[in-house]
């Protein structure tokens, strides 16, 4: 088919738009990545899954700073949101009161005045403005360029913050839960907890926390015996993960921990009828990262859980800890793992829309 000269035009000019159209979007994403905060990796967990080990280690990186636990990310998005759905933006100095108000602003050595000119810099004060600026000048309160976060309690709102913290990465530390549960024996906590509970929380939160991955961009699962074991394959692969080249003094992390220890050296008040934390409890919670890995801390349930705990451990959380690769030793666990499975292929029976036949 020959074309007119007016239809050779047209044409050519949709072409051209065509072509014009891919260009400004190629230079819009070059900028993008050119301008985007660098990424911010937030260590979570269960309690007692290694969490702080994995922060000592990541802070020892001379260009990554994390502040002890922040808590408050999700408390503040909230306040701020509401605040603006009643037309009552928040100031600056208020969104400092918040801060300075919450119980762990202590730990941070910040001077507010600092902060408050920070977050003022920016035309809204937005959760993710005001959260950059706050790690921001912890970072430059260590010397260092790049920030992070390691708060376990995030694990189950992941969501939040990648609403807040579209950079963040979520580094998710797994720790076999029979562990997890005898090193939280013994802990100051509002009440003591069974070992039927210890196993609905290990499992629970674990199991949320899958639940959010695709609603967050960035994910990485991480063993703690993986980074007891053998840490430096462990701390390249989250290096790659948030984009931060390795460097070997992550692995001298336990030199400096004790000096690091001492942010945290001071009484926590109480919240919500929570045990008041003294300041040598916090800091003897924690001593054990002044310490190179110890391989004595994989596995210690084997000697010090009673065989009746484990069973009852099992019975609740046999299923995941037998589909991390962890594994059950007894009849209550394999019994979970088959009602798992058979539950499993039940519901894929159900979703194939096939009817059987008798």
């Amino acid at each position: 088919m020959i074309l007119n000269p007016l239809e050779i035009r047209r044409k050519r000019r949709k072409q051209a738009k065509k072509r014009a159209r891919k260009e400004r979007r190629a230079a819009k994403r070059a900028h993008e990545l050119e301008n985007r905060p660098a990424p911010v990796p937030f260590v979570v967990g269960v309690n007692r899954s290694g969490t702080t080990l994995l922060r000592m280690m990541l802070d020892s990186h001379p260009d990554l700073a994390i502040p002890p636990e922040t808590h408050f990310i999700p408390a503040l998005s909230d306040t701020l949101k509401q605040r603006r759905k009643a037309g009552d933006r928040m100031s600056a100095p208020e969104v400092v009161d918040f801060l300075v108000e919450h119980r762990r602003w202590g730990d941070f050595g910040l001077d507010q005045d600092v902060l408050r000119e920070r977050i003022e810099k920016d035309d809204k004060v937005r959760p993710k403005t005001v959260m950059r600026a706050f790690y921001g000048l912890y970072a430059e309160s260590q010397g260092k360029t790049r920030y992070g976060d390691k708060t376990p309690g995030y694990v189950k709102q992941m969501g939040v913050v990648h609403r807040v913290l579209p950079e963040a990465r979520f580094v998710h530390l797994i720790r076999d839960g029979r562990d997890v549960a005898i090193s939280r024996e013994g802990r100051m906590t509002a009440e003591d907890l069974t070992v039927e509970r210890h196993a609905k929380i290990w499992k629970r939160r674990i199991s949320r926390a899958r639940r959010q991955v695709p609603r967050i961009k960035h994910y990485l699962e991480v063993r703690y015996e993986d980074l007891i074991e053998d840490p430096e394959p462990v701390l390249r692969e989250i290096c790659e993960f948030i984009e931060l080249p390795y460097d070997p003094a992550m692995l001298d992390y336990h030199e400096r921990s004790a000096d690091r220890l001492q942010e945290i050296a001071r009484d926590l008040d109480d919240e919500d009828g929570g045990a008041l934390r003294p300041a040598v409890e916090r800091v003897q919670a924690h001593s054990l990262v002044t310490e190179a890995p110890r391989s004595d801390r994989v596995g210690r349930w084997r000697d010090l859980m009673e065989p009746a705990d484990v069973a009852r451990f099992e019975a609740i959380a046999g299923d995941l800890l037998d589909d991390l690769g962890y594994g059950v030793s007894t009849p209550e666990g394999r019994e979970a793992v088959a009602s798992s499975a058979a539950e499993a292929e039940s519901e894929s029976g159900s979703g194939s829309g096939l009817g059987g036949s008798s």
